[in-house]
């Protein structure tokens, strides 16, 4: 299995923001976005890994600003960290106002794919080449993500109130 660039896996892609999106304030539902950005990092991580991937995880979403009705949202997804069976991709997210040109940098976040095989069981996954100096500072705060997540997952690995059932 060769080893794939981040650029060869980069995905883009826009959405309308229509009424039927958005909530009665007329900005972008928060699950309508996350919606989205899963979809854009699935379609990355899927062509890295060619073949179907699964969400296993999504690290903290921050709305920094709202996206209102008629403007576009351009999702940018990335590769950031490749393990054996996993993926973490960054997707961010740019409001646009096409009638003025307008951009604005409105969200971010971190998602974990496993890639499968058509068993439906996790697949090995080529690895990430990192070209650029961020890809390599990238790459390295993945590590400690992933290392967060880990740690997180053991924690709430038990849950009490599913005990007492």
């Amino acid at each position: 299995m060769e080893a794939k660039k981040v650029s060869e896996s980069k995905v883009e892609m826009r959405e309308l923001i229509l009424p039927n999106d958005t909530n009665l304030l007329g900005n972008l539902l928060g699950g309508r976005l996350l919606h989205w950005m899963d979809i854009a990092g699935a379609m990355a991580a899927s062509r890295h890994a060619q073949s179907i991937v699964a969400t296993v995880a999504i690290d903290s979403v921050d709305f920094k600003q709202p996206v209102h009705v008629g403007e576009m949202i351009v999702l940018k997804a990335k590769l950031t960290w490749v393990g054996r069976t996993s993926m973490e991709v960054l997707v961010e997210a740019c409001s646009e106002n096409y009638l003025t040109g307008e951009s604005k940098f409105t969200n971010r976040a971190y998602f974990t794919f496993v890639a499968l095989d058509d068993d439906g069981k996790p697949r090995p996954v080529p690895r990430l080449i990192l070209e650029t100096d961020e890809e390599l500072r990238e790459y390295q705060e993945a590590l400690k993500r992933r290392e967060a997540r880990l740690k997180r997952r053991e924690i709430s690995s038990s849950c009490s109130q599913c005990e007492n059932r």
